[in-house]
């Protein structure tokens, strides 16, 4: 319950401000692709500006996460080859366990004592 209240209150706050965003910057803008020719571009997409920056949003943080992916490769080789060690060191510990049962010779309960019988006194 706590968390969909928590989402609510950032959520519809957050989504007030880009309706608002999107209503404020409504103005058409060209994008050109073409760095060699401004006046006849080869490639221009007309847009309103709100579309282009949330492509540009949305791209930057598809290639944040590609960057910090690449960037966490060590961490994960790393945690790969300490999960196979522990493995591998819990398969030793095992076989340790398993042929020191084997080898040392199973406990036998002791027999109980005979009962303590005392002679009348005379």
């Amino acid at each position: 319950m706590f968390r969909r209240t928590l989402s609510a209150v950032i959520l519809i706050p957050l989504m007030v401000v880009v309706v608002a965003f999107a209503v404020a910057n409504r103005q058409a803008v060209t994008v050109s692709f073409d760095p060699f020719s401004a006046a006849a571009p080869a490639y221009a997409v007309t847009l309103p500006l709100f579309i282009v920056l949330f492509i540009l949003l949305i791209v930057g943080v598809i290639v944040g996460g590609v960057a910090v992916w690449f960037g966490q490769r060590r961490i994960r080789r790393a945690r790969r080859r300490l999960e196979a060690e522990v493995a591998g060191l819990n398969r030793e510990v095992d076989g340790m366990r398993s042929a020191r049962a084997d080898s040392v010779p199973a406990r036998r309960e002791p027999e109980p004592a005979p009962p303590l019988i005392m002679p009348p006194v005379a």
